[in-house]
Formats: C-alpha cells, sequence, structure tokens
C-alpha cells in the first residue's frame, strides 16, 4: 500500500482556504459596505421661528454611503401631519452600493393659509432613511423637528403724521406706528427705499423716516410706506402727500486745455480703464466714475446712522460767504465748443476768504475725515435718523472721527483740494443715501413746519 503525501493533503488544504476566501470576501466587503452606521446628513436653511404667508425650505439632503432611500418633510400638530410637504423614495442600486442617489436638492415654497393652515405653534419634522443594513435592513435615519410659528398676517401701518408737502430736490419726514416689533420697514419713493428707524419716540413702535424726492424725479411720483415682519409678511400704508415743482439752474462749463493738464494729474482714473495723466478721457473719467464713486464713499455713513437727534434749530452757513454755485445745478461741460458730458452739482459752493475757518451748521458726530476724490478733503457729520452734513475741498481737518461738535465748532478751513479751481467750500446735506437741498434746513420756518412740529406733535400723542 503506497503512503500518503502529507504535502498533497496541505496543498488540498490551501486550496479549499483559497476557495472559501475567494466566496467570503465579496460577501465580507458587502456587508461592510451596507453595514455602515453613518445617518444621513440634513442641510436645510429653515426658518428661525416664524412660518409666513410664502416661505421657502432649500438645502440638501445627502448621504454618500449607502445613498437614499426615503425623504419625508411634514409640519406636525402634536403627533399627527396637518401637512406633508414632500414624501419622496428613492430607486434601489447595485447590492454593492445600495442607492442611486446620493444627494438630493430641497427647495419648497410653503404657504401655510393656502393649505387651510391657522396661524400658531407648528413642528417641522424632516424624516431620512439611507440604504443600510442596520437596524434590521430599516437603515439609518436621521430625524430632524423645528418648533415653529405660523404667522400669515401682515404688519400694519398707522400714519401718525398729517401733511407731507415736498419740494423736488428737497426732503420730506413721515412718522407712523407698527402694530408688532422687529420690523424692517421704510418709504419707497418710486423703487428707491428710505428705511426708517425707532428710537426717537418712548414708544419703540413708533417710527421716523425722513426722505427725499431727487430733481430728477417728477411730481407724479408714488410714495408708500412699506413693512416687512420676522415671517416675510409684507405690509403696506399708504400717506397724503404733494410733490412741489422746483426749477434748476442750467449751467454751461467750459473745461479748458490748462485746467486739464493742472488738475487731472492729481487724479488716478486706472481702475476706469483710462491711464492718460491728463485730456479729456481723463477728465470724462473722473467727472462721470470717479464722480460716482466718491459719492458713494461719503454717504457711505448713511448705511447706519446715530439714532439720536443731535441738532437744534436752523443750520448755520459758512459765515461771511457768498454763493458760487446752487443745488442741483444742472451743468453741461464743454470742450472745443463740443458738449461732452452733463452732471448735476449737488450741493452749494460758499466762498469767502481764503483758509476761512469752517464751523459745523449743526451738532452732529463725526463720521468721515478723508481725503475722496473730486471732493478732496471732506468732513462728514451724522446728526442723526439719516440726515449728514458735507464739508468737501477743504485745506485742513481740525476733527476727527467719533467726535461729538457742537454747532458753530470749527471743523476745518476752506480750500481748493479735489476738482475745485478756486478757495471755497462745497456744502452739501444727504438723507441715507440720497443729496438733498441744503437751503431748506437754512430756513428756521421749513424746519418748525415741517420737522420739529411733526415731533412734537406725535411726541405729545405718544405720553
Amino acid at each position: 500500500m503506497k503512503p500518503k503525501n502529507p504535502l498533497s493533503n496541505n496543498k488540498k488544504s490551501a486550496l479549499f482556504l483559497c476557495v472559501i476566501l475567494i466566496l467570503i470576501a465579496p460577501l465580507a466587503a458587502i456587508l461592510f459596505i451596507r453595514l455602515e452606521s453613518s445617518a444621513p446628513e440634513v442641510h436645510l436653511n429653515i426658518p428661525e421661528s416664524l412660518l409666513g404667508a410664502s416661505s421657502r425650505i432649500t438645502g440638501d439632503i445627502a448621504d454618500l454611503q449607502t445613498g437614499l432611500k426615503k425623504l419625508h418633510i411634514a409640519l406636525m400638530k402634536g403627533e399627527k401631519e396637518a401637512l406633508v410637504l414632500l414624501d419622496e423614495k428613492f430607486p434601489a442600486g447595485m447590492i454593492f452600493k445600495g442607492g442611486t442617489v446620493f444627494k438630493k436638492s430641497v427647495d419648497l415654497l410653503v404657504e401655510p393659509r393656502k393649505s387651510g393652515l391657522k396661524d400658531g405653534p407648528i413642528v417641522l419634522k424632516i424624516t431620512v432613511v439611507d440604504y443600510s443594513w442596520r437596524k434590521w435592513w430599516n437603515g439609518n435615519k436621521s430625524v430632524v423637528e423645528k418648533p415653529l410659528t405660523i404667522d400669515t398676517a401682515p404688519p400694519q401701518i398707522n400714519v401718525l403724521t398729517k401733511a407731507h408737502n415736498i419740494n423736488q430736490g428737497g426732503m420730506g419726514l413721515v412718522i407712523y406706528k407698527m402694530n408688532e416689533k422687529n420690523t424692517k420697514n421704510g418709504v419707497y419713493v418710486g423703487d428707491h427705499f428710505y428705511p426708517g428707524y425707532s428710537g426717537c419716540f418712548s414708544d419703540d413702535q413708533i417710527y421716523l423716516c425722513f426722505f427725499s424726492i431727487t430733481p430728477e424725479q417728477g411730481r407724479d411720483t408714488a410714495l408708500h410706506i412699506s413693512a416687512v415682519d420676522g415671517a416675510g409678511n409684507k405690509g403696506r400704508g399708504g400717506f397724503y402727500y404733494h410733490i412741489r415743482r422746483k426749477i434748476f439752474k442750467e449751467d454751461r462749463i467750459p473745461v479748458t486745455d490748462s485746467f486739464l493738464d493742472s488738475k487731472m494729474p492729481e487724479f488716478d482714473t486706472s481702475e476706469f480703464g483710462v491711464t492718460d495723466p491728463s485730456g479729456i478721457k481723463k477728465f470724462l473719467a473722473v467727472n462721470r466714475n470717479l464722480r460716482i464713486k466718491n459719492d458713494r464713499q461719503i454717504t457711505a455713513p448713511g448705511k447706519n446712522p446715530e439714532r439720536k437727534i443731535y441738532w437744534e434749530g436752523a443750520f448755520e452757513r459758512l459765515p461771511q460767504s457768498a454763493p458760487r454755485a446752487a443745488f442741483a445745478d444742472h451743468r453741461t461741460y464743454v470742450y472745443n465748443g463740443e458738449e461732452v458730458d452733463q452732471q448735476y452739482h449737488m450741493g452749494i459752493d460758499l466762498a469767502s476768504l481764503k483758509f476761512s475757518p469752517v464751523p459745523a451748521a449743526n451738532a452732529g458726530k463725526t463720521v468721515l475725515t478723508e481725503d475722496i476724490g473730486i471732493y478732496g478733503k471732506t468732513v462728514v457729520l451724522d446728526h442723526g435718523f439719516g440726515l449728514f452734513s458735507v464739508y468737501s475741498h477743504l485745506n485742513q481737518i481740525t476733527t476727527a472721527v467719533g467726535k461729538i461738535v457742537a454747532k458753530n465748532e470749527v471743523i476745518g478751513m476752506t480750500g481748493m483740494t479735489g476738482l475745485a479751481v478756486g478757495d471755497h467750500l462745497h456744502f452739501s446735506m444727504f438723507v441715507h443715501d440720497t443729496f438733498v437741498n441744503p437751503i431748506e434746513w437754512w430756513d428756521p420756518s421749513w424746519i418748525k413746519n415741517n420737522i420739529i412740529s411733526k415731533i412734537e406733535e406725535v411726541k405729545a400723542l405718544s405720553r
């Protein structure tokens, strides 16, 4: 009898083990993948606390391991579903992977009132399940619950001031009360928005709003008060107003080569694509593009004004000065007999002696002291609730940002910095982001009739 070969038996064992490994390895790989324990990810932009008449829920749901299996989004009243917003099942794929959808974008428009839901507390519930074999093939689950309040009522606006007579190029004031707190509100003049602010009155739901009619806006310009609450509900209120027509001066300004050669080298217009040291192209870049940029720099503090009235009484003009240019002069610039540009002059030029002291027109907070392009050395004072005064072409600045200055306190000296061709003060005023006619604020009667009387009347009503 032939003896057994132990090496042959070892080969058979090794072969058997290899076969077992070949069969088990894929199964082990499948189990490793399909038994993953990572829950689906929920990245949705959900309203902070309120659902308005029309709200959106946007974002992504993702499971990058085994894929998405189910997505269910509903509004819950207690344990019952009041409204199903989304119910979706995703197809299965190959056994190795699980699902075929690994990321789902969500964009839901939620309109509770149209769905028959009443205002009040509600819970937004989001349930996501993946294709994992965990939990006896039920998959990993993510559940997000967010308590919300349905609020579909638009904010109500109660106008407290009566007559609103506004000049073209001038400004107006309307005071109104909101029926709820934390609304974003203000006045639309055409499509331009002027924000309202609380803080002037003991009742923090009473708002004061300065607004303007620009020289270009006609007497038929539509005005209304707008309010948006925390739920996104929009309210709208009308008020009586009358726009008075104003005629502004037309002027022709000659542009000479000597002016271009002497002034243009001061300005950098490379950001506007003009690198010429001088010449008419550079002037047009300065007079158009740089002017727009500089106007925005000057009015930038209007985005966050002081909620306090610093000023008192009529604003003062530069002492012993003569006007050299008026507000809203419509200027046509002429070069070599040809009209090359048109601009509005949005301030008043006042000339006195060279390097004359410049007093603050009224009390205010210094919010800007910079050398600003065509305006040269400039000071901006915040007088409260969106009202500002501007002092430009200064030779010297004697105030600092953050300083509270008194009426008639010297803040600088006149000069000819910027685009000025002679020593003078360019004095302007703006409300929020729009230049307005300073003449109104030099007039005690206009201030009393259009501003002070309204504030005093509302203060008396709110006591």
